[in-house]
C-alpha cells in the first residue's frame, strides 16, 4: 500500500511541479509525467527496503541534491546564457528527480553491500592472504580454536552464512545429540568471533542451486580460490576431486600426540549399546565416539572409565575404554 502511495505521489508530483512552478503548458506536463514514470520504473526494477536502508535513502537523497548543484555549477561555467536559462527553468524538477533517484539507488542497492564480501576477499587473496572456508564439522569439533591460538593457521577463516544456518538448525533439532552438537558449534563460533587475534569473517553468501552444505562449501572455496577446513572424511575426498586443497584437522591430529592417552580416566555417559557383545557407547562433547567394554549394563548412567586404546584416522577418532 505504501509503495503505491509513493508511486502516485511521484506520478502526480512531477507534472504538478512543472505546471505550477515552471511552465503552464501541455509540454511541461508531459515532461513532468515522463520524469515521474522514469522514477517509478526505476523503483519497480529495484528491491524492497528495510529500516536500516532508510538511513541510506536519506543519504542518497542528499547526494542527489549535491549532484544537481554540481551540475548547475558545471552548466554555469559553460557561459552560454540561453542554455543556462533553460537549465535553470527546470531547477526544481531537476533537484526533485535527482533526490528521488539518489534515494531509490541507496535504498535498493544497500543490501548488495554484502555481496562485496567476495570482492574484499578476492582483494585479500591478491595480496597474498590465504582463505579457508570452514565446514560445520570443523566448528563442532572445537580443536580449531587451539590451532588458531597457536598461530599454525595463516590467512582468513571464512564462515559462510549457510554453515551458520546449519549449526542453528542442529541446535534446534529434537534429537538431543544433534542439539548438543549444534549448540557446541555455536559456542565455538562465538569464541572464534570474540578472539581478536583470529581473522574470522562471516559472509552472507549462498548458492541456491546446491542443496547440500558440503557441496556449497566446496563450490565457495573454489570460487574464492581458498581451501576447505574440515574434519569430514567424505568432504575431504570430494574437495580433492574438485581440485580444492583440504585441510583435515583429523589428519593433523593423527600426526600429533593424541589428547587422551591410554591409561587415563574419564567420565562418560553411556548412551546406547555397542556393536559387539556387552559393549556400551558414549560420546564426548565434540562428538568423538567412546566405546566402553562391559558398558552395556550401564546404559543411561554416567560412569568412570579407563582408556585402553585410541583409533585415529582421517574419518575421525574412536576411543576404546573399559569400565572401572
Amino acid at each position: 500500500m505504501i509503495i503505491w502511495v509513493y508511486r502516485s505521489l511521484v506520478l502526480l508530483g512531477c507534472p504538478l511541479l512543472v505546471y505550477t512552478q515552471i511552465t503552464h503548458n501541455r509540454q511541461g506536463l508531459l515532461v513532468g509525467l515522463g520524469v515521474g514514470m522514469l522514477l517509478v520504473v526505476l523503483e519497480m526494477a529495484l528491491e524492497s527496503i528495510n529500516l536500516l536502508s532508510m538511513v541510506f535513502g536519506i543519504m542518497g537523497a542528499a547526494g542527489g541534491i549535491f549532484l544537481s548543484k554540481l551540475l548547475d555549477f558545471t552548466v554555469f561555467q559553460i557561459g552560454n546564457d540561453q542554455l543556462y536559462q533553460v537549465w535553470d527553468r527546470y531547477a526544481l524538477l531537476r533537484h526533485f528527480a535527482l533526490a528521488m533517484l539518489g534515494t531509490i539507488l541507496a535504498i535498493r542497492k544497500f543490501p548488495e553491500l554484502d555481496s562485496l564480501d567476495k570482492d574484499v576477499l578476492a582483494m585479500g587473496k591478491r595480496r597474498g592472504a590465504e582463505m579457508k572456508v570452514v565446514d560445520t564439522s570443523a566448528i563442532i569439533d572445537g580443536r580449531i580454536i587451539d590451532i588458531c591460538e597457536t598461530r599454525f593457521l595463516s590467512g582468513y577463516l571464512i564462515v559462510p552464512r549457510f554453515v551458520l544456518n546449519e549449526l542453528q538448525r542442529l541446535a534446534d533439532s529434537a534429537d538431543s545429540l544433534k542439539r548438543a552438537r549444534g549448540r557446541r558449534g555455536l559456542d565455538i563460533l562465538s569464541r572464534l568471533k570474540e578472539n581478536q587475534e583470529i581473522p574470522l569473517k562471516i559472509i552472507d553468501r549462498d548458492l541456491p542451486d546446491l542443496q547440500e552444505v558440503d557441496a556449497k562449501v566446496v563450490r565457495l572455496a573454489k570460487e574464492l580460490g581458498g581451501k576447505v577446513l574440515t574434519t569430514d572424511f567424505n568432504l575431504n575426498k570430494v574437495a580433492a576431486l574438485e581440485g580444492i586443497q583440504c585441510l583435515n584437522i583429523n589428519d593433523l591430529a593423527n600426526s600429533l600426540k593424541p589428547v587422551v592417552l591410554p591409561g587415563e580416566g574419564m567420565s562418560i555417559f553411556v548412551m546406547k549399546e555397542g556393536k559387539e557383545r556387552e559393549q556400551g557407547v558414549g560420546y564426548l562433547d565434540d562428538g568423538t565416539m567412546v566405546v566402553i567394554e562391559d558398558g552395556k549394563r550401564h546404559i543411561g548412567k554416567r560412569i568412570e572409565v579407563a582408556v585402553t586404546s585410541i583409533l585415529q584416522s582421517s574419518a575421525g577418532r574412536m576411543i576404546f575404554t573399559k569400565a572401572r
